[in-house]
């Protein structure tokens, strides 16, 4: 599981982090990725980064079903705590083969205490 504290801009964390999940995946690694803290802006929509004078990388996201990224889990406190809701996040969906590919949403809010327990459950965890 890959974990995402960081804000998208201001650091190299987030941008780093995203490619590492996307090599990981070419290489068919399981990924899952939860976002929490100041992490959660990552997934927000429109972000605009003209002002700050940095590449804006957030389109990426959406490439992450093309390598069946799918299990993206927001914890829900983070999001509450900085104003922000699901609606503010990209849409980032998947087409699942096994249901005749249905599009599904690959975001899964989640409270603290099971993203918790979720962590519990992981073989290998990155922090970015």
């Amino acid at each position: 599981m890959y974990v995402n504290r960081s804000a998208p801009h201001g650091t190299i964390y987030a941008h780093e982090g995203l490619e590492v999940v996307l090599v990981g995946a070419a290489f068919d690694q399981e990924v899952s990725m939860a976002f929490l803290g100041d992490g959660v802006f990552q997934l927000k929509q429109a972000q605009d980064t003209k002002a700050i004078g940095t590449k804006n990388f957030a389109g990426a996201y959406r490439a992450l079903a093309d390598y069946d990224v799918t299990q993206l889990y927001i914890e829900m406190e983070s999001l509450e705590e900085r104003g922000l809701t699901v609606e503010d996040l990209m849409p980032l969906t998947y087409e699942d083969e096994e249901d005749d590919d249905q599009e599904k949403s690959s975001i899964t809010l989640i409270d603290r205490a099971s993203l918790g327990q979720l962590f519990e459950a992981q073989d290998v965890i990155f922090n970015f």
